[in-house]
């Protein structure tokens, strides 16, 4: 019996066209990233065997930090009241043009620190983004040989969620790009929203990447973006992997 891949480098990548992409724009969607057989077993990880939580930000002063909801968290008793509130607080700040999100959640590098799931899927899909394969693959198309590894979480924007407009100024020392591996439904519709974007000085939208089922969005950073709101209508969650590659 022929065992399952979990994650393979779709081996017909133009690395020299994408890598030139990215020079020009300092961003690039790598479509169709992984074979079809191992992009439809994350997505079934995701869908299926992923306790998903919450993280949501409400502002982004002094002292004002993201909070994140673990599904027992949501399951406690009250869990659900303090998650409505955080959202509230979220939409409020929102309301003001001040940076805030709301999404679903399931934090791989937290989750595999503290032992959540010791074996488990999220631990191995790490592993593989931290593998020689897929970091040559980064290395090539950004040419920046000295990535040495990445962080990651799963992340769910239903009904409701979205990233408001922000640069990544709090990253930390040594990352240098950011990475979103889509998973969506491949039926995915320009209105059901949850679309990154890129944004100018000015607030104009230069660039936009529609959530794409086995796409890879690789942008520099710090820079402009968001991800934009998901209407009550839409009827599935946009889902992906996501996080930042470092070079120290």
């Amino acid at each position: 019996m022929t065992e399952k891949k979990l994650f393979e480098i779709n081996p017909q990548l133009d690395r020299v066209a994408l890598a030139k992409q990215f020079a020009e724009k300092g961003r690039v969607q790598v479509r169709n990233v992984l074979t079809q057989e191992t992009a439809r077993e994350i997505q079934m990880i995701l869908a299926r065997a992923t306790k998903w939580g919450m993280a949501i930000q409400a502002g982004d002063g002094p002292g004002i930090e993201p909070q994140s909801f673990r599904q027992e968290d949501l399951q406690a008793p009250g869990g659900a009241e303090r998650v409505n509130e955080a959202a509230m607080a979220a939409h409020q700040a929102s309301a003001k043009g001040d940076y805030a999100f709301r999404f679903a959640q399931y934090p791989i590098l937290t989750a595999v620190q503290e032992g959540w799931d010791p074996g488990g899927p999220h631990e191995l899909i790490l592993e593989h983004i931290n593998a020689p394969a897929f970091l040559d693959l980064v290395r090539e198309i950004t040419a920046t040989p000295t990535l040495t590894k990445a962080d990651g979480q799963a992340s769910l924007y239903a009904a409701n969620h979205y990233l408001g407009r922000h640069i990544d100024s709090h990253v930390a020392e040594g990352w240098r790009f950011a990475y979103v591996l889509n998973f969506a439904p491949e039926n995915w519709h320009p209105d059901w929203g949850g679309y990154l974007l890129f944004l100018d000085d000015d607030g104009d939208v230069v660039e936009g990447f529609r959530p794409r089922f086995n796409a890879l969005n690789l942008f520099a950073v710090p820079t402009t973006h968001m991800v934009s709101y998901v209407p009550p209508f839409a009827p599935m969650g946009r889902v992906a992997i996501v996080g930042w590659l470092r070079d120290k």
